[in-house]
């Protein structure tokens, strides 16, 4: 099955966005829950256009179709697909200083194909991921980011421990911050004006190693010609302001840039099994232990 995908990769990738496009309208037509997330999320940030929905519909099916290309592709020719690299001297300035690198990157056009380019650049990179809930597929996907220079981490101690020896060996570590993390890893933390239970384990991180912590991320262009990528330090963190939300106000910036490509049909807002909601559920429509 492996080498079929492989072989399925070298398709170009005005083809899989095309692809993506259809599958991402299947989802949204087939799924009542998946609408109604995607349409609160959206309207809680702001964007209530009919205009930005149906992009954001067919930006996150180009999303999930563009996964065979990036993963199934040599390294080489993945990082090609950034056609467009604007990150100036963001990562020169952060591995002089030798203490490592926090890319923070959150579900913002095609997150993957980042990794891949840092990898085949710049070094290595330990890269903190959940397995798949469905064991059948872990192979494909564990098959799909293992690349040279590019080591996966599960979110366990054994996976946290990984990230602080990178991070001392002064490489750089990858984080995906706009997940729910499991009880006691996150704290309470408005994210476009609603309580959204957020990792803490960045700013843990930056405090045991002094890592250089640079958001990040890679702007699907259109018509299928590749990935414009953007790096830049975080932004200075405000008086008073707890270190949950200033990463979800840094993020909240990234996302306003291309508000298309960010994946608002993601729950963001679900409270985790075991950790006690910070409101009424009711006044913010975060939907409890039941509804994952």
């Amino acid at each position: 099955m492996t080498a079929l995908l492989r072989a399925l990769a070298v398709l170009p990738l005005w083809f899989y966005h095309a692809l993506g496009t259809g599958m991402g309208w299947l989802i949204y037509a087939a799924s009542p829950r998946y609408r109604r997330i995607l349409t609160q999320n959206l309207s809680a940030a702001g964007y209530e256009t009919v205009a930005l929905r149906r992009a954001v519909v067919a930006e996150t099916g180009k999303g999930v179709a563009e996964l065979l290309p990036v993963w199934f592709r040599s390294q080489a020719n993945a990082a090609g697909l950034m056609r467009d690299v604007r990150v100036g001297d963001v990562i020169a300035r952060a591995q002089a200083r030798g203490k490592g690198i926090i890319f923070v990157t959150p579900h913002l056009g095609c997150f993957e194909v980042t990794a891949q380019w840092y990898t085949h650049t710049h070094g290595p990179m330990t890269v903190l991921f959940s397995p798949p809930k469905k064991g059948l597929i872990t192979p494909f996907v564990m098959g799909g980011r293992g690349k040279p220079n590019l080591t996966l981490a599960t979110p366990d101690m054994r996976g946290i421990r990984s990230l602080f020896l990178a991070l001392k060996a002064g490489e750089a570590v990858g984080i995906l911050p706009d997940q729910a993390p499991g009880r006691g890893e996150g704290e309470w933390a408005m994210f476009f004006g609603r309580p959204a239970y957020t990792m803490t384990l960045v700013e843990r991180l930056r405090q045991s190693t002094d890592a250089a912590v640079v958001m990040a991320y890679a702007e699907r262009l259109p018509g299928g010609r590749g990935y414009r990528g953007y790096a830049e330090p975080m932004p200075p963190r405000l008086e008073a302001e707890s270190p949950a939300r200033h990463l979800n106000r840094a993020l909240e910036g990234l996302i306003r840039r291309c508000p298309s490509q960010y994946l608002w049909g993601y729950n963001r807002y679900k409270v985790p099994s075991g950790v006690e909601a910070p409101f009424k559920q009711q006044q913010f429509g975060v939907p409890g232990d039941g509804e994952k």
